[in-house]
């Protein structure tokens, strides 16, 4: 079983398993935001953070060093690791953050490039996040897994973009896409296709991000937020949803639910094994490729892992240091052995 990387306002929090199972919590005090492993070096991770900027970890998780001259902005919201293409060494670092930028590094996040043509995207005056109007944010990256330098960007509120030369050149939002993607991904079978979870439904693409479809044949809840992929298949999909922003982050507020659908079939709730809806904040969900048909969930309940693709859930039972999970969790990933 691969180490677990949980992510909360509190603390990051690392999961290892050798014969029992053992927490690391680092950067507390800082509002961890999210999370990012080096696949190319798997001892490497990235975490960004509400206030301090982003910290990198050299030795997979044990000791992190604040890291980042060149990103102007102290809040990071978004990073991710480009593989695709890459020789032996460093992936590609991209980092984003509020106010909505992207930063570069092409060597492990020693220095940084601004990406500033995304800020000069037509649609980029129309975005806003309401609790915030008078700003916006990189909710998410994705490093396309397939082609080298392929990056899709989700800004919120407004857009969804994308690049094809590592941020040279940006194309905006099209006509049908997603405006307020949360989660978006990729996957090493299905080159061309992207999933996206959003505020305004589930949207998927199978050109990178020309036109997009919304299957949402028995989704009933429809402000979407984690979405996972079946390393093994790409026509197993599982979001979690709630009918809005009220009921998806606050565990006093919450109702949250896991949906799973497969290839063209309708949407059917996926929680067997999964605590009531009622009380639980949305999950996030991580996945290894070394681990087909394995999907991991996080939620202010718990640590949860699926062997079938989402089909059913059983509890790992793990020695949280307090508070936990019990305020709900930012981000999950996979930490390869």
């Amino acid at each position: 079983m691969v180490g677990i990387i949980v992510v909360t306002r509190a603390a990051l929090l690392i999961a290892r398993r050798t014969s029992t199972w053992t927490i690391d919590a680092h950067l507390g005090g800082l509002s961890p935001e999210c999370v990012a492993v080096d696949l190319r070096s798997p001892a490497k991770l990235y975490c960004g953070t509400a206030r301090d900027g982003l910290f990198r970890s050299r030795d997979s998780g044990r000791n992190w060093e604040p890291v980042g001259p060149g990103i102007d902005h102290p809040m990071i919201t978004a990073v991710d690791v480009g593989h695709a293409g890459q020789a032996d060494g460093f992936g590609i670092v991209y980092a984003g953050t509020e106010p909505s930028a992207v930063f570069r590094s092409d060597n492990g996040g020693d220095s940084w490039v601004d990406l500033a043509g995304l800020r000069a995207l037509p649609s980029a005056n129309t975005w806003s996040f309401p609790p915030r109007p008078h700003t916006h944010h990189v909710r998410w990256i994705e490093a396309d897994v397939s082609v080298a330098d392929r990056v899709f960007v989700a800004i919120e509120a407004g857009a969804l973009v994308r690049t094809f030369d590592g941020g040279r050149i940006w194309r905006d939002r099209v006509r049908g896409g997603p405006y307020d993607t949360h989660t978006a991904l990729t996957h090493p079978l299905a080159p061309g296709r992207i999933y996206s979870a959003a505020g305004d439904g589930y949207f998927e693409s199978i050109d990178a991000a020309d036109s997009w479809s919304s299957p949402e044949d028995g989704l009933k809840h429809r402000y979407l937020v984690g979405v996972a992929v079946d390393p093994a298949d790409p026509d197993y999909v599982i979001v979690s949803a709630t009918d809005g922003p009220g009921s998806a982050y606050s565990p006093r507020r919450a109702e949250s639910y896991v949906y799973r659908k497969t290839g063209l079939k309708r949407w059917e709730q996926a929680r067997s094994g999964l605590p009531e809806a009622k009380g639980t904040t949305v999950s996030r969900f991580a996945t290894h490729a070394g681990e087909p048909g394995v999907i991991y969930a996080a939620n202010n309940r718990g640590l949860f892992r699926s062997e079938d693709a989402g089909r059913s859930w059983k509890a790992l039972d793990l020695p949280w240091p307090e508070p936990g999970l019990a305020d709900g969790v930012e981000a999950l990933a996979c930490l390869p052995e």
